[in-house]
Protein backbone atom coordinates (compact mmCIF):
# COMPACT_ATOMS: atom_id res chain seq x y z
CA UNK A 1 0.00 0.00 0.00
CA UNK A 2 1.02 3.65 -0.62
CA UNK A 3 1.76 5.78 2.63
CA UNK A 4 3.53 8.66 1.23
CA UNK A 5 2.91 10.13 -2.50
CA UNK A 6 4.65 13.23 -3.05
CA UNK A 7 3.30 14.54 -6.65
CA UNK A 8 5.27 17.21 -8.70
CA UNK A 9 6.94 18.94 -5.56
CA UNK A 10 8.23 21.67 -6.86
CA UNK A 11 9.70 24.85 -4.36
CA UNK A 12 10.62 28.14 -5.40
CA UNK A 13 12.95 30.70 -3.00
CA UNK A 14 12.71 34.45 -4.88
CA UNK A 15 13.17 32.59 -8.11
CA UNK A 16 15.61 30.11 -7.15
CA UNK A 17 13.55 26.53 -8.23
CA UNK A 18 14.97 23.95 -5.32
CA UNK A 19 13.01 21.07 -6.26
CA UNK A 20 11.40 20.82 -9.63
CA UNK A 21 8.54 18.55 -10.52
CA UNK A 22 9.87 15.69 -7.55
CA UNK A 23 7.46 12.85 -7.53
CA UNK A 24 8.71 10.31 -4.47
CA UNK A 25 6.60 7.32 -3.34
CA UNK A 26 7.02 4.85 -0.19
CA UNK A 27 5.01 2.09 0.44
CA UNK A 28 4.05 0.73 3.87
CA UNK A 29 6.83 -0.84 5.98
CA UNK A 30 9.63 0.18 2.74
CA UNK A 31 13.14 1.34 3.49
CA UNK A 32 13.89 3.99 0.65
CA UNK A 33 16.93 6.30 -0.14
CA UNK A 34 17.05 9.91 -1.56
CA UNK A 35 20.69 10.52 -2.38
CA UNK A 36 22.23 13.72 -4.61
CA UNK A 37 25.34 15.95 -3.48
CA UNK A 38 25.02 19.07 -0.94
CA UNK A 39 22.58 21.48 -2.76
CA UNK A 40 20.59 18.78 -4.56
CA UNK A 41 17.17 19.64 -2.46
CA UNK A 42 16.87 16.57 0.17
CA UNK A 43 16.43 19.03 3.05
CA UNK A 44 13.80 20.79 1.00
CA UNK A 45 12.15 18.16 0.27
CA UNK A 46 12.39 16.74 3.86
CA UNK A 47 10.93 20.45 4.68
CA UNK A 48 7.90 20.02 2.38
CA UNK A 49 7.11 15.95 3.35
CA UNK A 50 7.27 17.10 6.95
CA UNK A 51 5.50 20.66 6.98
CA UNK A 52 8.21 22.93 7.79
CA UNK A 53 7.82 23.91 4.26
CA UNK A 54 4.47 24.23 2.20
CA UNK A 55 5.47 24.12 -1.69
CA UNK A 56 5.27 26.11 -4.24
CA UNK A 57 3.37 23.56 -6.16
CA UNK A 58 2.20 20.09 -5.90
CA UNK A 59 0.21 17.63 -3.24
CA UNK A 60 2.01 15.75 -0.28
CA UNK A 61 -0.77 12.95 0.13
CA UNK A 62 0.08 11.00 3.27
CA UNK A 63 -2.37 7.60 3.85
CA UNK A 64 -4.43 8.53 1.26
CA UNK A 65 -4.93 11.86 2.59
CA UNK A 66 -3.61 15.38 1.78
CA UNK A 67 -1.60 16.79 3.79
CA UNK A 68 -0.40 19.80 1.51
CA UNK A 69 -1.54 22.41 4.04
CA UNK A 70 -1.21 20.20 7.26
CA UNK A 71 1.01 22.02 9.89
CA UNK A 72 4.22 19.31 11.19
CA UNK A 73 2.13 18.57 14.55
CA UNK A 74 -1.11 17.57 12.60
CA UNK A 75 1.38 15.45 10.38
CA UNK A 76 3.38 14.14 13.07
CA UNK A 77 0.29 13.12 14.75
CA UNK A 78 -1.02 11.25 11.79
CA UNK A 79 2.41 9.66 11.67
CA UNK A 80 5.60 11.10 10.00
CA UNK A 81 8.09 11.91 12.55
CA UNK A 82 11.82 13.37 11.64
CA UNK A 83 15.48 13.36 12.60
CA UNK A 84 17.85 15.79 11.49
CA UNK A 85 21.34 16.04 10.65
CA UNK A 86 22.30 18.00 13.60
CA UNK A 87 21.30 16.24 16.79
CA UNK A 88 18.46 18.25 18.28
CA UNK A 89 18.69 17.29 22.01
CA UNK A 90 17.64 19.02 25.18
CA UNK A 91 20.26 19.63 27.54
CA UNK A 92 19.80 19.26 31.73
CA UNK A 93 17.36 16.08 30.31
CA UNK A 94 17.79 12.31 30.69
CA UNK A 95 17.63 9.84 27.80
CA UNK A 96 14.76 8.63 29.59
CA UNK A 97 13.08 12.57 29.96
CA UNK A 98 13.65 12.66 26.47
CA UNK A 99 11.10 9.55 25.40
CA UNK A 100 8.67 10.55 28.56
CA UNK A 101 8.49 13.97 26.79
CA UNK A 102 8.05 12.81 23.14
CA UNK A 103 5.44 10.07 24.38
CA UNK A 104 3.06 12.90 26.08
CA UNK A 105 3.98 14.93 23.60
CA UNK A 106 2.08 12.66 20.97
CA UNK A 107 -0.87 11.84 23.14
CA UNK A 108 -1.22 14.49 24.62
CA UNK A 109 -0.72 13.73 28.44
CA UNK A 110 -0.47 15.88 30.94
CA UNK A 111 1.01 19.29 30.57
CA UNK A 112 4.12 21.70 30.23
CA UNK A 113 4.11 23.30 33.19
CA UNK A 114 3.71 19.88 34.93
CA UNK A 115 6.96 18.58 34.00
CA UNK A 116 8.90 21.95 33.95
CA UNK A 117 7.90 21.23 37.89
CA UNK A 118 8.97 17.69 37.56
CA UNK A 119 5.37 17.31 38.44
CA UNK A 120 3.95 15.28 36.20
CA UNK A 121 5.69 11.63 37.35
CA UNK A 122 4.98 9.18 34.23
CA UNK A 123 2.15 6.19 34.48
CA UNK A 124 2.55 2.35 33.73
CA UNK A 125 2.04 2.78 30.56
CA UNK A 126 4.15 5.46 29.71
CA UNK A 127 6.71 3.78 31.56
CA UNK A 128 6.59 0.65 29.45
CA UNK A 129 6.56 2.20 26.47
CA UNK A 130 9.55 4.33 27.53
CA UNK A 131 11.56 0.83 28.57
CA UNK A 132 10.82 -0.67 25.54
CA UNK A 133 12.06 1.99 23.03
CA UNK A 134 15.16 1.84 25.45
CA UNK A 135 15.63 -1.78 25.35
CA UNK A 136 14.92 -1.78 21.54
CA UNK A 137 17.65 0.82 20.59
CA UNK A 138 19.87 -0.61 23.70
CA UNK A 139 19.88 2.13 25.49
CA UNK A 140 18.79 0.46 28.94
CA UNK A 141 21.96 1.26 30.68
CA UNK A 142 21.93 5.25 29.48
CA UNK A 143 18.66 5.47 30.57
CA UNK A 144 19.19 8.07 33.26
CA UNK A 145 22.37 9.78 32.18
CA UNK A 146 22.34 13.16 31.23
CA UNK A 147 22.58 13.61 27.59
CA UNK A 148 25.65 15.81 27.58
CA UNK A 149 27.46 12.59 29.19
CA UNK A 150 26.42 10.44 25.78
CA UNK A 151 28.67 10.19 22.51
CA UNK A 152 27.55 11.70 18.92
CA UNK A 153 26.17 8.07 18.07
CA UNK A 154 24.89 7.44 21.40
CA UNK A 155 22.61 11.13 21.03
CA UNK A 156 22.02 9.97 17.65
CA UNK A 157 20.18 6.66 18.54
CA UNK A 158 18.48 8.79 21.19
CA UNK A 159 17.03 11.03 18.88
CA UNK A 160 16.01 8.00 16.57
CA UNK A 161 14.11 6.84 19.82
CA UNK A 162 12.39 9.82 20.58
CA UNK A 163 10.93 9.62 16.95
CA UNK A 164 9.84 6.01 17.55
CA UNK A 165 8.35 6.90 20.72
CA UNK A 166 5.53 9.00 18.69
CA UNK A 167 4.57 5.71 16.66
CA UNK A 168 5.28 6.83 13.59
CA UNK A 169 4.00 4.77 9.93
CA UNK A 170 6.95 6.63 8.22
CA UNK A 171 10.58 7.99 9.72
CA UNK A 172 12.20 10.37 7.68
CA UNK A 173 16.08 10.26 8.83
CA UNK A 174 18.26 13.07 7.81
CA UNK A 175 21.98 11.62 7.42
CA UNK A 176 22.03 9.50 10.70
CA UNK A 177 24.99 8.56 10.34
CA UNK A 178 26.78 12.57 9.98
CA UNK A 179 29.62 12.28 12.24
CA UNK A 180 29.85 8.88 12.53
CA UNK A 181 32.80 6.96 12.41
CA UNK A 182 32.81 3.43 9.55
CA UNK A 183 32.14 1.12 12.61
CA UNK A 184 29.53 3.32 14.18
CA UNK A 185 27.78 3.89 10.42
CA UNK A 186 27.53 -0.29 10.33
CA UNK A 187 25.40 -0.45 13.19
CA UNK A 188 23.65 2.42 12.66
CA UNK A 189 22.41 0.93 9.62
CA UNK A 190 22.15 -3.04 11.13
CA UNK A 191 20.11 -1.09 13.91
CA UNK A 192 17.32 0.63 11.32
CA UNK A 193 16.76 -2.56 9.98
CA UNK A 194 16.57 -4.12 13.19
CA UNK A 195 14.19 -1.22 14.22
CA UNK A 196 12.29 -1.76 10.47
CA UNK A 197 11.84 -5.25 11.38
CA UNK A 198 10.58 -4.82 14.86
CA UNK A 199 8.20 -2.06 14.14
CA UNK A 200 6.88 -2.28 10.93
CA UNK A 201 8.20 1.68 10.07
CA UNK A 202 8.50 3.33 6.81
CA UNK A 203 11.81 5.37 6.63
CA UNK A 204 13.03 7.62 4.13
CA UNK A 205 16.54 7.90 4.57
CA UNK A 206 18.93 10.96 3.25
CA UNK A 207 22.58 9.93 3.55
CA UNK A 208 26.10 10.45 1.50
CA UNK A 209 27.51 7.23 3.02
CA UNK A 210 27.29 5.33 -0.06
CA UNK A 211 27.82 1.82 1.28
CA UNK A 212 25.24 2.70 4.68
CA UNK A 213 22.79 3.22 1.26
CA UNK A 214 23.53 0.27 -0.47
CA UNK A 215 22.96 -2.37 2.54
CA UNK A 216 20.00 -0.42 4.18
CA UNK A 217 17.51 0.33 1.21
CA UNK A 218 15.51 -1.36 -0.96
CA UNK A 219 14.70 1.65 -3.56
CA UNK A 220 16.60 4.61 -4.24
CA UNK A 221 16.27 8.05 -5.99
CA UNK A 222 18.26 10.76 -7.25
CA UNK A 223 18.36 14.30 -7.11
CA UNK A 224 20.41 16.96 -9.14
CA UNK A 225 19.96 20.30 -8.49
CA UNK A 226 16.39 20.04 -7.23
CA UNK A 227 15.73 17.46 -10.61
CA UNK A 228 14.97 13.83 -10.11
CA UNK A 229 17.09 12.23 -12.49
CA UNK A 230 16.97 8.44 -11.20
CA UNK A 231 14.84 6.09 -9.47
CA UNK A 232 14.54 2.41 -8.88
CA UNK A 233 15.97 -0.53 -7.11
CA UNK A 234 19.00 0.34 -4.90
CA UNK A 235 20.93 -1.61 -7.06
CA UNK A 236 19.90 -0.52 -10.29
CA UNK A 237 20.43 2.89 -9.65
CA UNK A 238 23.56 2.39 -8.23
CA UNK A 239 24.88 0.80 -11.30
CA UNK A 240 23.70 3.64 -13.58
CA UNK A 241 26.30 5.45 -15.68
CA UNK A 242 24.41 8.69 -15.72
CA UNK A 243 24.12 8.81 -11.70
CA UNK A 244 27.85 6.65 -11.59
CA UNK A 245 29.50 9.80 -13.76
CA UNK A 246 27.70 12.69 -12.05
CA UNK A 247 27.66 11.83 -8.55
CA UNK A 248 29.53 9.44 -6.80
CA UNK A 249 32.76 11.04 -6.98
CA UNK A 250 30.76 13.64 -4.35
CA UNK A 251 29.13 11.56 -2.79
CA UNK A 252 31.79 8.44 -1.73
Amino acid sequence: MTLLDARSITMRFSGIIALDDVSITVDSGELVGLIGPNGAGKTTFFNCISGLLRPTSGRVVFQGTDITRMPVYGRARKGIARTFQRTELFGGMTVRDHFLVAERAHNRRGGLLKDVLNRGAPDADETRRANSTLELLDLTGDADRPIEALSLGRGRLVELGRALMTEPALLLLDEPSSGLDTQETHEMGELLRHVQREKGTAILLVEHDVEMVRRFTDRLYVLDFGTLIASGSTESVMHDADVQKAYFGDLV
